[in-house]
């Protein structure tokens, strides 16, 4: 089915709308676009009739990583495919993998099969929430996506934006990705292997930009237990929950068998598409029994108990999640940022940073609270007080030019304190 907001003919008579700012903008930004166009069937996408669509065109998941600057005078397109597994082969692909044939001679993408890992695959629509395959992937005991818990967002964003959290990127699950090529005007599978994986990137973003629409994603998951502690205090969140033995170089104990339910989970809220054996539970602040072996449904709620401390639910309160990237420098410049730090806060003070290499990820959020922004506001924008990497329309009526303002203030203070210019995770359109 193709929901399209607009009269028979095309483009004399347009209707225009506000954005659904609860739904297709986390922000909830007051904007309105030339056209809205929701596609829940890929049948729908050579049926489209591109050339009469406003431009420019805007392909958007569920707009939680969206500023919508002011109204937006072209088509927005959302792709709202959701179709999820019922049973997962580790040998076989599902029968809405595509075929690969669509891809011999279309430039920038090869027809090379993604090559096949141990353990099962499985293809979702673009459409589905990613929280709702984190877990149904964690209520089957299956490994991979539980360190991505509570991103919000869909499917297909996660293939663009390369999504990533305590230690885990979209990148290192996705095995494959099915898609409709506006240029050459068929479905193609695309190799992640080309899709030139950073942080928080790739050619969707770049090169790509535009002319692929995601319909599909495979992910590969795991039986064998494959957990990552180390990173975002996720370790010790699991000690203080009564998960015993988990100290670098001596693990908790592995389960093969799904997790045992929790008492205090409750259903999801929404009904989901998947069909697996096992009831999607939505846990947050559950007490583990000291004797539980370790689960991706352990640490899937330990994740979303740490995420509910710190982030804003934008059901509540507006926002795009995390606003600014987590600047990568040289390990010189690393070392003025410790300076200054020491200066102000003592001899003794350590700069929270992460190794990537020879470089040095140091956190955004550190530097925006080292500067006073924490709970500043400007309009009705303001730094959240719980996590001041993250900008909410804390009124519920904050304007572009609001989060803007905030935006480039705390931008250019960073930069003159620290030598880093803070660049945005957050698409502004």
């Amino acid at each position: 089915m193709l929901k399209r907001l607009i009269h028979n003919k095309l483009p004399n008579t347009l209707i225009t709308r506000r954005l659904n700012y609860e739904v297709h903008n986390t922000f909830r930004m007051k904007v309105k676009c030339a056209l809205y166009v929701e596609v829940t069937d890929e049948a729908d996408l050579p049926a489209l009739d591109w050339d009469s669509l406003p431009q420019p065109l805007m392909v958007i998941g569920g707009g939680s990583n969206l500023l919508f600057t002011g109204d937006f005078p072209g088509t927005v397109l959302h792709v709202a495919i959701t179709f999820g597994p019922g049973v997962i082969s580790e040998h076989t692909p599902s029968p809405l993998k595509p075929s690969l044939t669509a891809l011999q001679g279309i430039s920038g993408v090869t027809g090379v099969t993604p090559k096949i890992t141990p353990g099962p695959e499985v293809t979702i629509g673009a459409g589905v929430v990613f929280d709702d395959f984190c877990a149904w992937a964690a209520s089957n005991n299956l490994w991979g996506p539980e360190n991505l818990s509570l991103i919000p967002g869909e499917v297909g964003a996660s293939v663009v934006q390369n999504i990533g959290a305590y230690g885990v990127e979209a990148k290192d699950i996705i095995a494959g990705i099915r898609a409709w090529d506006t240029q050459e005007h068929l479905f193609v599978d695309i190799d992640p292997a080309d899709c030139q994986y950073g942080y928080r990137t790739s050619r969707f973003k770049t090169e790509w930009k535009g002319r692929f629409i995601i319909t599909a994603v495979t992910y590969k998951l795991s039986k064998e237990p494959k957990p990552i502690l180390d990173y975002g205090g996720v370790r010790k969140a699991l000690e203080e929950r009564g998960v015993r033995q988990v100290s670098p170089g001596n693990s908790a104990p592995l389960c093969s068998a799904p997790a045992p339910p929790i008492a205090s989970c409750v259903p999801a809220s929404r009904e989901l598409v998947f069909n697996g054996p096992l009831p999607l539970p939505v846990c947050g602040g559950a007490h583990v029994p000291g004797d539980t072996c370790l689960t991706p449904q352990i640490i899937r709620d330990t994740i979303i108990a740490i995420r509910r401390k710190k982030l804003p639910d934008p059901e509540e309160i507006g926002s795009a999640g995390s606003f600014f990237c987590n600047p990568v420098i040289s390990k010189e410049h690393f070392e003025q940022i410790v300076a200054i730090a020491k200066a102000d806060n003592g001899p003794d003070y350590e700069v929270p940073h992460y190794e990537t290499g020879d470089m040095i990820k140091v956190p955004a959020a550190w530097m925006i609270e080292q500067c006073g922004f924490k709970g500043a506001t400007n309009g009705g924008a303001q730094v959240y007080r719980n996590q001041p990497l993250v900008i909410v329309n804390a009124t519920g009526h904050a304007t572009p030019q609001d989060v803007i303002g905030l935006e480039h203030t705390i931008i250019s203070t960073i930069e003159n304190k620290y030598g880093i210019t803070l660049h945005p995770e957050v698409e502004h359109l």
